[in-house]
């Protein structure tokens, strides 16, 4: 269990936040909506963030979706990790690359399963992750894969929203079976 309540799956106010919140879910509140709910200012601020991580950047979602993955993994959070997996198939990955993600050394060099891009994600993630600091061997691999500042920025960014996704979601003890149905 999250080592604070849930707010319940009915709420409705504040009417607007929670519209907004829903509407980027697809109607429902998740359980980590149902977590940070309980501010309202730090659950809007989270929404519109997130929300345009999520829909609004350059950076190719199957990218995207590879690090938002492999920081799940390296930072302990399988329930966002178990959330993103979906969409990284949905967004043309595979399931061998999520199951590949756990180990983000091998990831890093395996040709056969990432292109180029995917691979310096994989690097970077994995060092701004585990280190903080990058090395910059690492961020020039990175800024020549993809070809342009502004995807470079959104990586970096994306890395670096998702070890705050991951974090509170480890430090509020969400797991993957937390279900309830108030």
């Amino acid at each position: 269990m999250p080592r604070v309540p849930f707010v319940s799956r009915n709420l409705a106010e504040p009417e607007e936040l929670v519209k907004a919140i829903r509407l980027r879910r697809g109607g429902q509140l998740s359980e980590l909506d149902r977590l940070l709910l309980h501010s309202p200012p730090f659950a809007q601020g989270w929404n519109t963030f997130l929300g345009q991580i999520r829909t609004k950047m350059k950076l190719d979602p199957k990218v995207r979706e590879i690090v938002m993955c492999g920081v799940a993994l390296i930072n302990d959070a399988q329930y966002e990790y178990d959330g993103h997996l979906p969409e990284l198939l949905k967004a043309g990955g595979t399931r061998e690359q999520g199951e590949a993600l756990r180990d983000p050394l091998a990831a890093m060099s395996n040709t056969a399963l990432f292109t180029k891009v995917e691979r310096a994600a994989i690097r970077l993630y994995s060092e701004m992750t585990s280190n903080v600091r990058v090395n910059d061997a690492t961020f020039e691999a990175a800024r020549e894969a993809l070809g342009n500042t502004q995807e470079l920025v959104e990586l970096v960014g994306t890395i670096a929203a998702y070890n705050m996704v991951s974090r509170f979601l480890v430090a509020m003890n969400l797991v993957e079976d937390d279900k309830s149905e108030d």
